[in-house]
């Protein structure tokens, strides 16, 4: 298991810009997958993005363009850069990583506010 803290959610307007910053408790080296997850409110759960042990990435269709994924190994981070943010981009957004193929850890998740 790893503990991971989102960070980096916030208020924005339409057309802005937020970068979320995920940190691991322990090196991420060695994971399967770390990436996002969004739910909005009434809505299921979402994959948003996800960087693979080889540095391999996937978006969903409704983000690509818009959002990057990347990872920092020496800082034990997994950023989400979200550009051009719209209005149904708010949700909470939570981090994930796959420490192996048969675990999975979860952030607590951070709220970000798109505003028309």
């Amino acid at each position: 298991q790893v503990q991971l803290v989102e960070s980096g959610g916030g208020l924005v307007q339409a057309g802005g810009s937020l970068r979320l910053s995920c940190a691991a408790s322990r090196s991420i080296f060695t994971f399967n997958a770390m990436g996002w997850y969004r739910q909005a409110p009434g809505k299921q759960r979402e994959l948003v993005a996800t960087i693979m042990s080889g540095g391999s990435t996937n978006y969903a269709d409704s983000v690509k363009g818009r959002f990057t994924i990347s990872r920092d190994s020496a800082e034990k981070t997994v950023y989400l850069q979200m550009n051009s943010l719209k209005p149904e981009d708010t949700a909470v957004y939570y981090c994930y990583a796959d420490v192996n193929s048969w675990s999975r850890s979860w952030g607590q998740g951070t709220q970000v506010t798109v505003s028309s």
